[in-house]
């Protein structure tokens, strides 16, 4: 989306998504070097890239049927299926399904998997592995029957994590719903930009963050951008937040609605505003959640001038119309049945399993943490989303989405599901 789109982990701060989006190229050989002339200098050695293989990024697993406990054993995913008073998302986790289906009969990932450097793992293995799993999805009648179906069909390929050992880190992000302006007023004076139309050719390094909006956000008249506002909003936090999320649904002050989307960016790294804070020991890395870096904006406003300019990429937007937001796949993303991971090294739109604890609403408003597993589709990227470490979880649209997004943040293990034949 926004990415696409948000959020954080209660280590990393915000977690940014973008669709920065690339095929995986082969890396060619790199020319020896000539020797010096002087024998007394030794010869610079540059490391020559390795292109991963299945064993550098995924443990190949085969579990089979049994299990003694089948709330002990992976796959077992309640949410499928109504319990009670609570209803199940299985018509939502089809959809996902059928989206990366859609992806996959693209060219676009016949050029993507074609270049994908882990040779086990192709496009028709992964389109015929997400057939198979729809239609168990169909004529399974409860967690267990899909469970036990799943563990006797498919190989578990585990991430290696960021350790090796397969610890994963989760964080999760979401879509907000924002009130805006189509011009600008007294009240709502803080602008997202459009893409300008000769971004392309724009030199680089880029202009950096404070250069475009200036320090306060208010750069306004004086900036190159000057134009190009899509929105105005209320707050300057919200509009950064926008831009944190890559996408947003739109309440306008006219009574309609709209949506924006990601459009582009400079090109600088993601820095956390989280992490700069706890840095300058304005908070500790226990209490980096979202609701927390912003109650202390909300109490500190004038901080935003100093903190938010340390993010130097710039992020733009288009309008897309009510549109739901878009994974880096250009599929939607589907709330609770989307990630986005690293994809220079997972399988883009493919069918994984995430085993994390999460955040869940109790009937007294709170939210307490439950160890789940869940069925879901690769279908997003991040800029700050690297290595088979990370996965972002998306969750979905509005402000309990953003009350989960916010305080998500954890260990965990990622699996990618294939068909044994």
């Amino acid at each position: 989306m926004r990415k696409t789109l948000a959020l954080l982990s209660l280590s990393l701060g915000v977690a940014f998504i973008i669709p920065l989006w690339s095929a995986v190229a082969q890396l060619p050989s790199l020319p020896p070097l000539p020797l010096p002339n002087n024998p007394e200098t030794p010869p610079v050695v540059i490391p020559v890239p390795r292109i991963p293989s299945v064993n550098s990024v995924f443990k190949p697993m085969e579990l089979g049927a049994d299990c003694t406990s089948q709330s002990g054993c992976l796959g077992l995913d309640e949410q499928i299926w109504s319990r009670g008073d609570k209803p199940g998302d299985r018509d939502a986790l089809l959809a996902s399904i059928d989206n990366s289906l859609s992806y996959l009969q693209k060219n676009k990932a016949i050029a993507v998997y074609q270049n994908y450097p882990i040779k086990e793992i192709t496009r028709d293995r992964v389109y015929r592995s997400l057939v198979r799993f729809r239609q168990l999805v169909v004529n399974s009648n409860s967690p267990a029957q899909l469970q036990a179906a799943v563990r006797r069909e498919f190989f578990f390929y585990k991430s290696v994590g960021n350790d090796g050992k397969g610890t994963v880190k989760f964080t999760a992000y979401y879509e907000p719903v924002y009130t805006a302006s189509r011009v600008r007023t007294d009240v709502y004076k803080y602008p997202l930009y459009r893409l300008p139309a000769n971004f392309e050719k724009w030199s680089k390094p880029h202009p950096k963050r404070i250069q475009l909006e200036g320090k306060d956000g208010l750069l306004g008249d004086k900036s190159r951008l000057r134009g190009l506002e899509l929105l105005w909003f209320r707050d300057r936090w919200d509009a950064y937040m926008v831009q944190i999320q890559g996408s947003a649904q739109i309440q306008l002050t006219n009574g309609t609605a709209t949506s924006i989307g990601y459009a582009g960016a400079t090109d600088y790294p993601w820095t956390s505003i989280g992490r700069e804070l706890a840095k300058d020991g304005k908070v500790t890395l226990k209490q980096l959640t979202l609701p927390r870096m912003t109650e202390y904006f909300q109490q500190h406003p004038q901080e935003l001038n100093n903190y938010l300019p340390r993010w130097q990429r710039f992020v733009f937007f288009k309008e897309s119309g009510g549109e739901p937001a878009t994974g880096s796949i250009n599929v939607p993303v589907t709330a609770e049945r989307s990630i986005a991971t690293d994809k220079s090294l997972m399988p883009p739109g493919a069918l994984a399993l995430v085993n994390t604890s999460l955040p869940y609403p109790t009937t007294s408003g709170r939210l307490d943490y439950r160890t789940v597993s869940r069925f879901v589709l690769d279908q997003d990227t991040g800029s700050a989303i690297k290595g088979p470490g990370r996965v972002d979880y998306f969750m979905g649209t509005g402000q309990l989405a953003g009350d989960r997004a916010g305080v998500t943040g954890g260990n965990g293990s990622l699996y990618y599901l294939l068909l044994k034949q």
